[in-house]
């Protein structure tokens, strides 16, 4: 296969290791843990791998000589930067314990554990995919491991290749299918630890021991570039108001994050959308507010960032938009088998009152992708809702009637983007490579140490790699009770943007600046050879976390 000079250059790239996880480790036990909310229900779930203390591992002062272990491995859900880091990083592990130890990938995400779908991963297929984007190693998929028969299945062929171990790599969903199957392996004796992996570009899978999700450092980075190059290219042309849409359906880490690096003049954030109570009408004021501003000082153009989930969380079309996945998950067949329009009308006969008016109030187009098929989990696809384009139509006719008030005079003309899957399978930064290859590796000091239930956990991620911390976390620990599908299940809490918090705190304190004037910033391409201080530092996000910034 023919491959970029890049390629080339970064196939000899060698990731840093904690310098705990450089030779033999010892497992430290520390606090026993408990759920971040629901304790007793999840507790009663998990009655066998809650509870469980955080682990960390220090230097081994009396290294033993392992035995061959056999592992498989799963990606799961959408691709994030780093995945063949953290499979390449598992392999080496697992290596290290013992040169026969072997490492079998389950094709195709999920579905390949119950499908008896495989391929053993071997020391050449594994060195073509050091520190490249990408799932392609085994794919990816969203089959949810939650059915007994579908563990059963799994459970015969994690036998008949002697498995003893799996590793899911995914985000919360995944990893609380990891949780579930943990569980039920210990349950019944199956013999067979279960591992998870953090991963999601949302970068709304995090707590104080998972300080982000692998992916994140490397979508906003090539988000940045490109918001960066579309400012400095409305800044050239001066007319133009660009609306961004970037991905994040459950939390707006990604849209803050990039407003950090490229400091547009709107950024919408769904958490603060929602904890002001904002309506639609008040959002449309406040961006139309911002054009008419710079419109007096000539500048007709400009950059507006709006996170993929932002309409869930304005409060009157999140209490829609959950009384409607009730609604379809209950009559799926009988909705349909409808034409659209009777399904518009059926879905405003059927609604209450308050949330039939504001359906109604919609224009067709949204309304319609709001019944859209649901997700593997039964909510809402938000990415397939034209947020940005509904925001600068409504801007536009709020400018209109200003203008016919004397109150505007500029002009409008705007330009629309969605970026998402252009972050997803990017060659990892510095920072992803060496990240997702110390998860790894430290996935198999997990397995090694002979726990299950577990999320591998590396943390102090401020600091150069060789002072990172490694051990894991019961993933029980981030667990809570939520609806899904018209059902309370239990399911790892995302994190959303902490408006008390410094990342979001420094957004705000210059806001309103960036909207008068242009200060932006254009951060261009991620750097992968040169001085440290460009190349291996970790997102904003991260620094105002950790660091007195």
């Amino acid at each position: 296969m023919k491959k970029s000079a890049l390629q080339k250059a970064r196939a000899a790239y060698q990731p840093k290791l904690p310098y705990a996880l450089k030779g033999s480790v010892v497992a430290v036990e520390g606090n026993p843990t408990q759920s971040v909310a629901d304790q007793e229900e999840i507790k009663h779930l998990f009655p066998n791998t809650y509870g469980l203390p955080e682990i960390t591992f220090e230097k081994n002062p009396n290294p033993t000589v392992g035995k061959p272990i056999n592992v498989g491995v799963i990606l799961s859900g959408g691709q994030a930067p780093g995945g063949h880091n953290v499979i390449s990083g598992l392999f080496d592990g697992i290596k290290k314990i013992h040169r026969d130890s072997k490492l079998y990938g389950f094709l195709m995400g999920p579905g390949g554990l119950v499908d008896h779908n495989y391929v053993e991963l071997t020391a050449p297929i594994i060195d073509e995919y050091r520190n490249t984007g990408g799932f392609d190693i085994i794919g990816s998929g969203r089959t949810k491991l939650e059915k007994v028969e579908q563990f059963d299945k799994g459970l015969e062929i994690l036998k008949d290749l002697n498995i003893k171990a799996l590793v899911i790599i995914g985000g919360d969903d995944s990893n609380t299918n990891a949780a579930v199957l943990a569980e039920y392996y210990k349950k019944i004796g199956a013999g067979v630890q279960v591992i998870g992996v953090p991963k999601t570009i949302d970068g709304d899978l995090k707590n104080s021991l998972i300080e982000t999700s692998f992916g994140f450092d490397t979508a906003t980075k090539v988000y940045s570039e490109v918001i960066g190059n579309i400012q400095r290219d409305c800044n050239s042309s001066k007319k133009y108001w660009h609306f961004i849409k970037l991905m994040g359906r459950s939390a707006s880490h990604i849209a803050l994050e990039c407003a950090l690096q490229t400091q547009p003049n709107v950024c919408l954030i769904s958490e603060e959308v929602e904890a002001n109570n904002q309506t639609l009408d008040q959002i449309v004021e406040y961006i139309a507010g911002v054009v008419a501003r710079r419109a007096e000082d000539g500048n007709n153009f400009g950059t507006v960032l709006v996170p993929e989930g932002l309409i869930e969380f304005i409060p009157a079309m999140k209490r829609l938009i959950a009384e409607l996945n009730d609604i379809l998950a209950a009559n799926a067949t009988q909705f349909a088998s409808l034409s659209p329009a009777e399904q518009r009308e059926y879905i405003i006969k059927n609604l209450t009152p308050e949330n039939s008016a504001a359906y109604a109030s919609l224009p067709e187009g949204v309304a319609r992708q709001l019944t859209l098929d649901r997700d593997p989990h039964g909510n809402v696809q938000v990415s397939l809702i034209e947020t940005e384009k509904l925001l600068s139509e409504m801007v536009g006719r709020k400018l209109a009637k200003m203008k016919e008030e004397g109150k505007y005079k500029g002009k409008f003309a705007t330009m629309h983007h969605f970026f998402g899957y252009e972050g997803r399978c990017a060659a990892p930064s510095n920072f992803d490579a060496d990240y997702c290859y110390a998860l790894g590796y430290n996935a198999s000091c997990l397995i090694n140490s002979g726990v299950t239930g577990y999320m591998s956990s590396v943390r102090n991620l401020v600091k150069p790699a060789v002072q990172w911390v490694s051990g894991g976390i019961p993933i029980t620990m981030m667990m809570n009770m939520e609806r899904r599908n018209g059902e309370l299940k239990p399911v790892i809490q995302k994190a959303l943007v902490d408006l008390d918090g410094k990342p979001f705190k420094k957004f705000a304190a210059q806001r309103g600046q960036w909207a008068v004037e242009t200060c932006y910033i254009y951060p261009g391409p991620i750097q992968y050879f040169g001085p440290a201080e460009v190349c291996d530092q970790p997102t904003l996000t991260l620094q105002y976390e950790k660091l007195d910034k």
